[in-house]
């Protein structure tokens, strides 16, 4: 059950990431939502819980620290993309 729970916080922070980046709830790619979401909740909340000493528990800061580790490698995603496209 936890897995399912954090594969669909992944989904969410991913999706809330494009969002925020300008993209239209239509033109979401589910696929990098994923993976980013999952690898940016792995090391951004980790990283930002571990720092503001509330270790592994759930936290706000491990949350906000899941959505910003997405929203980078969401841009580090199109960045490399756009480059891949152009060339």
């Amino acid at each position: 059950m936890l897995i399912l729970a954090i594969i669909v916080f992944g989904l969410l922070a991913g999706g809330l990431a494009q969002l925020v980046l300008g993209r239209s709830m239509r033109d979401v790619n589910w696929t990098v939502a994923i993976v980013t979401g999952l690898l940016g909740s792995f090391v951004g909340g980790l990283l930002v819980s571990l720092l503001a000493g509330d270790g592994l528990e759930l936290r706000a800061s491990g949350l906000i620290g899941s959505f910003v580790g997405a929203l980078l490698l969401t841009l580090a995603w199109t960045a490399y993309a756009g480059r891949r496209n152009s060339a």
